[in-house]
């Protein structure tokens, strides 16, 4: 199981695996209700690199991002999910509406991204690109929404 830490923790658990020559792949998301499509990104990113941080959207974040009556889970709570999903390493909450800042502090070896995006359309694939990342796109068609599936949930 993985484990959610502070950015600072993070940044040392991250230093470390470098030290011990272990790759960093990162992944981020809402994943306000945790469904397949999900499961099947973070497995596909961690595929990637020896080591899986994700970063998960704060709750303000969310708001701004999805709307209204977002997110149904509180942060911590579906940092919690994300972190005990095997594929999992890390766990970081982040306030911000991107993860460009993040992504700089962290300079992991690969940004995943998934299908619903092009290597071309990834927001953050120049920042990545300025201190040698790459950027990845993994995961399963993108079939799985949880706009339809809250929808779905409420009749």
């Amino acid at each position: 199981m993985g484990q959610v830490v502070s950015e600072s923790e993070l940044l040392d658990l991250v230093a470390a695996d470098r030290r011990a020559g272990r790759t960093i792949a990162f992944a981020n998301g809402c994943f306000d209700v945790l469904h397949v499509g999900h499961v099947r990104y973070l497995e596909g990113a961690s595929a990637e690199a020896d080591v899986l941080v994700v970063g998960v959207n704060g709750d303000r974040s969310v708001r701004r991002l999805k709307g209204e009556g977002r997110p149904v889970m509180p942060a911590g709570d579906r940092a919690l999910l994300v972190a005990a999903l095997r594929a999992v390493d890390h766990v970081v909450v982040f306030e911000e509406d991107d993860v460009g800042r993040l992504l700089l502090a962290l300079r992991p070896d690969v940004h995943c991204k998934g299908t619903d995006y092009t290597p071309e359309t990834v927001p953050e694939r120049d920042v990545v690109r300025s201190y040698g990342g790459r950027v990845a796109i993994v995961g399963d068609p993108k079939d799985h929404d949880t706009r339809k599936l809250l929808a779905r949930i409420r009749g």
